[in-house]
């Protein structure tokens, strides 16, 4: 039996149940009925299977997603990690439960992502881009590949802010590769074995700062949120060939915040945070689906939700917690507690807000009342997540600041990694992965 190269790639089983051939994704676990016929599908042969309990789970569904930690924040970029187990209990200067730590050997502002035992950052040198990939259970540099030679790419270093750079957006990944942005305008795609699919450059972005909107990827789809100053701009790209599924301009000014993916009455759809407009976009078409002009200012926090709710911040704005919908509504404001950089989270009916000056803060989601307030003796730009019952928020000096989830204030741990962290962490496999200023730490239970 043959079978076209593209589909031995992505597909590793064949399936021949009651004479229906059924592909199967790579890494899909599958129910298989007794009599189920397995096909090797290169070399043809087939061995009967065994009845199994086990549940099907195709790659890149939103399930498998949850199973991951492949964009900014986590599966679909809403600060929510579904593994179990996170440690609470650290410390870098004496290396406890520091499973391993490796040097960061390019700078850069952007979070690790993780696909399956790969963990993935990004960084530069001068104008060149790379993108770095490491055995997240041993800390062993897997590839390292550059974003050069793209032509249309600029020859001289875009101007940038000290605290953004050229390598601030966090990447994505999925089951078929990994995917960069740079404040070059350079986006790239590369395999997970590091063979780089595609290039191409979206001209340099037109930003005071420096780009920094992290990507997301859904549907075989790459989505860049690229606003600047000439206005706003959603693309979404084909994973496989970087080409344009669609380019939506849009009414909206400069951005430094990143797209969630969130679902409403079962459809899914990509919510922004920009100047003026809070809005959202079908991932199919690109179609504007609602939109709210509430924003105004330099917009650098990405959006939440939780219980049909889409919560915005920014500083000298207000947070506003929005109902989608055709008509979509404000249900609540407020302009006490205001994020700067940090992204707030939203889940079980209850929304945080970090803030640059070292305040978290829990509000009701459905009401916009206070529950409670923390201050920290140093300021956050990494921003929280929600993971096993706890919120992990890290501050500027390192220090992660570990609460319980809910309406009062519960301190469970502050472990610390002694240098300065930007960077949002990652969690997989009962570990959690902090990337520092010079290091990328392992953190788990011995």
């Amino acid at each position: 039996m043959n079978l076209p190269g593209i589909i031995i790639k992505y597909y590793h089983r064949l399936l021949l149940f009651n004479g229906t051939a059924v592909l199967i994704a790579a890494g899909t676990i599958v129910n298989l009925p007794q009599g189920t016929h397995d096909i090797n599908p290169v070399s043809g042969s087939s061995t009967t299977t065994a009845k199994s309990d086990t549940i099907i789970l195709p790659l890149n569904s939103s399930e498998y997603l949850k199973k991951q930690h492949n964009s900014f924040r986590g599966a679909f970029g809403q600060g929510i990690s579904y593994m179990k187990n996170i440690p609470i209990d650290w410390d870098g200067a004496s290396g406890k439960n520091i499973l391993w730590k490796v040097p960061v050997s390019r700078p850069g502002g952007n979070s690790p992502v993780i696909w399956e035992d790969k963990l993935f950052i990004s960084g530069n040198e001068g104008i060149t881009g790379y993108v770095m990939c490491f055995n997240k259970n041993t800390g062993n540099l897997i590839w390292e590949k550059d974003a050069s030679d793209v032509p249309g790419s600029p020859t001289t270093e875009p101007k940038t802010g000290d605290d953004t750079g050229l390598s601030a957006p966090t990447m994505t990944v999925d089951s078929s590769g990994v995917y960069a942005i740079f404040g070059t305008g350079v986006l790239i795609g590369f395999d997970l074995n590091g063979t780089r699919l595609w290039a191409r450059a979206l001209g340099v972005p037109d930003n005071h700062y420096g780009h920094s909107s992290s990507l997301l990827v859904w549907d075989n789809k790459v989505i860049v949120q690229f606003d600047s100053n000439r206005g706003g701009r959603l693309i979404a790209v084909n994973t496989l060939t970087g080409e344009s599924v669609w380019d939506v301009r849009r009414t909206s000014k400069i951005s430094w915040a990143s797209p969630i993916l969130i679902r409403i009455d079962g459809n899914y759809q990509i919510v922004t945070s920009s100047v003026p407009l809070v809005a959202a976009h079908d991932p199919g078409t690109g179609i504007q689906l609602w939109s709210v002009n509430c924003m105004v200012g330099e917009i650098a926090s990405s959006p939440a939700f939780c219980d049909g709710l889409v919560f915005a911040a920014n500083e000298y704005s207000k947070l506003v917690a929005i109902q989608p919908g055709t008509v979509p509504k404000v249900i609540w404001e407020n302009n006490e507690y205001l994020p700067e950089v940090s992204s707030p989270v939203a889940r079980n009916g209850l929304v945080y807000i970090a803030t640059t000056y070292g305040v978290l803060v829990c509000y009701d989601a459905k009401t916009g009342e206070k529950y409670w307030e923390y201050e920290a003796e140093e300021g956050f730009y990494s921003s929280p997540v929600i993971a096993d019952g706890k919120v992990y928020l890290i501050d500027l000096s390192g220090v992660t600041h570990i609460f319980k989830e809910g309406k009062e204030k519960e301190i469970i741990a502050e472990p610390g990694v002694q240098e300065k962290v930007f960077a949002t962490p990652a969690f997989a496999d009962s570990k959690i992965y902090i990337k520092g200023e010079k290091y990328l730490y392992c953190i788990g239970n011995k």
